[in-house]
């Protein structure tokens, strides 16, 4: 089975992917309503709802998941005896940060460099615009061999679990043999990779208070017992003098004993200051992929700007806690609240309530499906597959991995280092998205030969 048609039509269909990734891009699809209309989400998902119309898939529809967001979900029926694949994309996107960081706007995709920047150009707008590009390849070469399902998330990013809670009320609507999330990337641009591995993800939000009210910083300071202090001196205990997770009852010391990240490498994707020195002990892969990492990810304080002389009287932050596989991130979160409230100095009372979870993930690499993608990623890439971890979280996994344990689950997608996702500046490499959407295709068709 030649790769070189498909190939080419992949190729002659790149500059649609690009224009319709523009039009993607575009919708300010941060899932907060505290920070973008919620109709932005709303105008992607219908967006999406249409292409999928458009591309011939049935029973399209807009998915008032339970937490307010909507998830897009679409089915394209195969030749009869045809394994059925559920494609996996997200379309809410992180917000923007400090927009003044952007060499161009945000939400306006933009080439730069051979690559194309945007909010949510990889994670994971360009995952939806791969899915429908191996499909309109497949389509042009003798037709679509199996079954699709897509569902496309809307609150992905928040981890607030809409699509999850969702799949476990409606629990037919995405079974599938073989499930492709469209949502990691390859260990390097050019190295294809599946991800084998996700950690899970805990999200807490704390809140000191310590005074009934602000109190002048003249007057009162030195006795009066500081709120913004007490919740540092609460968030510095998270970690010890190395920088590794020091959470009370939570291990940090498993091994990674597949692909290596050579340490140089990663201070350059992760463009560290020269100077400053890595957080952990071990290698790099295993502080990413087999043990925790507990992250600040916000402070409720007043700002340098117009701060004025006080005693603060409540201070909060957002915390988030990745763990490995193995690790229950149930019981993990359980562990940070305790040693949150535990770590409170000067009798400061702390309220600490999870925000957000989702479990853990290790995937089947033995699995038929993998054997399918090893060959459809050699044949478009030319060199051989890899297997990685991913640091991150994607919490659907492990509640698909659970409804449909007989489904192989596969994870491959644009957010290789150079994407820098959820940073500014986030970009896709427009040769892999011309090379994953390859792969998919050659997956599909390889996958249904291997059924029959």
């Amino acid at each position: 089975m030649s790769a070189a048609p498909l190939a080419a039509t992949v190729a002659a269909l790149m500059p649609r992917a690009r224009t319709e990734l523009a039009e993607l891009v575009s919708y300010r699809s941060v899932a907060d309503p505290r920070q973008f209309p919620k109709s932005e989400c709303e105008r992607a998902a219908t967006w999406i709802a249409d292409a999928l119309r458009a591309e011939g898939f049935e029973d399209v529809a807009l998915l008032d998941t339970p937490d307010g967001t909507q998830s897009v979900y679409g089915y394209l029926p195969g030749p009869e005896g045809a394994p059925t694949v559920l494609l996996y994309a997200h379309y809410d996107v992180q917000p923007p940060l400090d927009e003044a960081g952007w060499l161009s706007p945000p939400f306006e995709l933009t080439e730069r460099d051979g690559r194309w920047f945007g909010r949510g150009a990889a994670d994971c707008k360009g995952g939806l615009i791969m899915h429908l590009t191996a499909l309109r390849a497949l389509r042009e070469n003798g037709g679509v061999p199996v079954g699709v399902k897509i569902i496309a998330e809307g609150s992905e990013e928040q981890g607030t679990g809409g699509l999850e809670r969702y799949a476990e009320e409606h629990p037919e609507l995405l079974a599938a043999d073989a499930i492709v999330i469209g949502d990691s990337g390859n260990f390097r641009v050019g190295l294809p990779t599946v991800t084998a591995t996700l950690r899970g993800m805990a999200l807490v939000d704390v809140k000191v208070t310590t005074l009934e009210g602000n109190l002048h910083s003249g007057q009162f300071g030195g006795a009066a017992p500081d709120a913004l202090a007490a919740l540092v001196r609460i968030l510095h205990t998270l970690h010890d003098d190395s920088g590794a997770p020091s959470v009370t009852g939570l291990t940090a010391d498993a091994a990674w004993d597949g692909l290596q990240y050579d340490q140089g490498d990663f201070r350059r994707d992760a463009k560290v200051l020269e100077g400053v020195d890595l957080m952990g002990g071990g290698t790099v892969a295993d502080r990413l992929w087999a043990r925790p990492s507990v992250t600040v990810i916000g402070i409720d304080a007043p700002p340098v700007v117009g701060a004025t002389p006080s005693v603060q009287a409540t201070a909060g932050a957002k915390v988030s806690l990745r763990v490995p596989p193995g690790v229950d991130a149930h019981q993990a979160a359980k562990l940070l609240i305790a040693h949150l409230q535990a770590a409170a100095p000067w009798g400061a009372r702390v309220e600490a309530t999870q925000v957000g979870s989702g479990q853990p993930f290790r995937a089947d690499t033995s699995s038929p499906a993998y054997a399918s993608m090893a060959e459809a990623m050699h044949a478009a890439y030319g060199t051989e597959m890899e297997i990685a971890g991913m640091g991150g979280s994607i919490p659907l996994c492990n509640t698909l991995a659970t409804l449909y344990p007989d489904s192989e689950i596969l994870l491959i997608g644009l957010s290789e280092p150079e994407a820098q996702i959820h940073a500014v500046n986030e970009s896709v490499s427009p040769e892999e998205l011309e090379k994953l959407a390859l792969t998919e295709a050659l997956f599909l068709q390889k996958y249904a030969a291997k059924a029959v």
